[in-house]
Parts: structure tokens; sequence; C-alpha cells
């Protein structure tokens, strides 16, 4: 078999795990691209047209029309858990295989959620800039809140939202409702999770934190009429999709005081503009989509993605294979 092209539109891809880019090596010619601002789908499809694999970040997609204007490409490799930004269904009708890394970053996800939780609750940034300003004094007016004994209702009950779950209920006994319709209610007993539908979440939950897939159903889950009948004192926490939270109705929410405050890791718009609200807000913490972004999560995402690449490469099923389908249409084998 001759050697493939291999592309990485991943800026952080290999960087921890340099074995990742030696096995690369193995099967073909690796060259990495990276983009200043996030490209169309023009330029992703003059990017990665004529290369046999391409390794994607969470900047850029991977359209309808790109895969309209490529040839060769054989692999879509989605260094990540999500896979929103690209058009699975029309890679599977060209006979592309599409692979991400499920799990890999649940750990670093879950605690980067109790991270935003606790540094909005006890108002961290608020007192550090405090203290910094000479305000020392000023103790007095950081008072926080604990989140031990509080209720959080987890939207998305994946591997991150599971971890949540744990963390929550054996580190702070918190309560914990949950809502995934695809996720089976005797799961969610088991773990002491109590499976509730999306309006007794939001309206029984001191802090709603959310991990679901970004799909047609759940863009714009979180509206006007979901943040008016959550709880004054509630937070809202988005580690996984910005558009599932509908940001203007977040925005006015925060406004008029429908809810307390809101940490957020993604927004609609990502990098945001300056003048986004979001950014001048009190009760607001954000950070730039970082909620996977330790060193032990991307080493394994960078060893899942390879092992993948690597096993089609050699006609064998990948583990991590979105779009079943193809694994006929390339004729890969078990083992």
């Amino acid at each position: 078999m001759g050697k493939w092209r291999i592309i990485v539109l991943s800026g952080s891809f290999g960087i921890y795990a340099p074995e990742a880019i030696e096995n690369l090596s193995r099967i073909g010619e690796v060259k990495r691209l990276t983009f200043s601002k996030p490209p169309g789908d023009f330029e992703v499809a003059e990017a990665i047209r004529g290369y046999n694999a391409v390794i994607l970040g969470a900047v850029g997609r991977i359209s309808a029309e790109t895969l309209r204007n490529v040839e060769n490409l054989k692999v879509i490799a989605r260094h990540g858990v999500g896979y929103d930004n690209v058009d699975v269904n029309e890679a599977t009708r060209r006979g592309i295989a599409v692979t991400y890394t499920p799990h890999a970053n649940a750990e670093s996800v879950a605690e980067h959620t109790f991270a935003l939780i606790l540094a909005l609750m006890r108002r961290i940034c608020e007192a550090y800039n405090t203290v910094k300003s000479g305000g020392w004094s000023e103790r007095s007016k950081l008072i926080g809140f604990e989140i031990y004994g509080k209720t959080m209702g987890i939207i998305g009950f994946g591997a991150i939202g599971r971890r949540v779950a744990e963390i929550a209920i054996k580190g702070f006994n918190m309560k914990i409702l949950a809502y995934d319709p695809y996720v089976n209610r005797e799961e969610m007993l088991k773990l002491n999770v109590k499976p509730v539908d999306l309006k007794e979440l939001i309206k029984e939950s001191d802090i709603v934190s959310i991990h679901a897939v970004l799909t047609s159903e759940t863009h714009h889950l979180i509206g006007e009429e979901e943040l008016k009948q959550m709880k004054p004192k509630a937070l809202i926490v988005n580690t996984a999709r910005g558009p599932i939270i509908d940001e203007k109705a977040l925005i006015k929410a925060l406004r008029e005081k429908w809810i307390a405050g809101a940490a957020l890791d993604v927004l609609e718009a990502e990098p945001p503009e300056r003048e986004n609200p979001l950014l001048s807000m009190d009760n607001v913490l954000v950070t730039p989509h970082i909620a996977a972004f330790t060193v032990e999560a991307l080493k394994r995402m960078d060893l899942m993605v390879v092992e993948d690449i690597v096993r089609i490469y050699n006609g064998l099923k990948p583990t991590r294979l979105l779009n079943h389908e193809v694994a006929n249409i390339l004729k890969l084998r078990d083992n």
C-alpha cells in the first residue's frame, strides 16, 4: 500500500504526545496547517484537497460543500469529543470514515465544570481583582455560597455528565437531577441520579450544567422560556457547545435578574466580539473553550486519533468510528 498524505488542522495535536506524530509518519507524509482566523468552507477544501486523512480540531469545519470539492479523502479524524463541525452524513455518502475521541476529555471537562462553579459561587475573580486594587478590607462585599447539598441539574448524561454527577455526589453531597432522552432511566437510578424531564430539571435545580451534544434537537434548547423558569438564585454552566443556549435570551435573563449568574466555557460565536455583553457582566465567568485543555486529555486524544487512522490505513475497522456504514464500503476488517 502506498504512503498516505495526512494533514493536521488541530493546533494542539502531537504537542503532548510526540509519539503520535512518529506513528503517523510511518504510514505517510504529515503536514500541519494552522489558521489565523476561523476558515470558510472553500479555504478548508483548498487546504485538505489531495490528502487521504485530515485531523480536525475545533477550528474550522468540514461541511458538505467542502467535501464536494475534495478528492482522495478517506478519513476525517476529529481531535475531540464533539463532531458538530463535520457533516457526517455527507462523509458517509462519499465513503469517508469519520472518527472521534469519546471519553478522552471526560475527567478534564468535569473538573473544569467545578472550577467554573466554585469560581463563580465564591466570586474568585472579583476577589482577586479586589486584592490587586488594594481593597483587601472590602472582603465583606465578597460573600459567596456553598455548593454542598445543593441540587444540580445535568443536561446530557454521557461520559462527562456522569463524571460530573459522581464528583457532585461524592464530593459535595449534592442532589442530582438528569435529563437525557437517550439514556435509560435505570442507568441513572443506579448512580443515585433522578431522571426528570427538562422542565422539572430547570425549575428545581440550583445549578444547571450542560453536557449535551449539539444537534438540531439541542440547538437553543435553553431559551427565554427555560431561563424564566429557573430559580432567581440559580446558576447555569455550559462546557458543551455555545449554541445550546440562546445567547440573546441568556443576556436578557442576566440583565433582568431572572437567574443569578452564568459560567461559560463556550459561546455561540467563538471567538466572541469584544462588545459581547457577557464579557462585561459581574455575574458571568467566561473561559476560552479550554475545558478539555489538560496535558492528560490532549495526550489521550492524540493517541486515540492516530490509533484509528493507522487501523484504517491497514484495512482494519477503527475503534471509534461514527459512521459504521463506511466500514463495509471501505472493506475494513475487524482484526
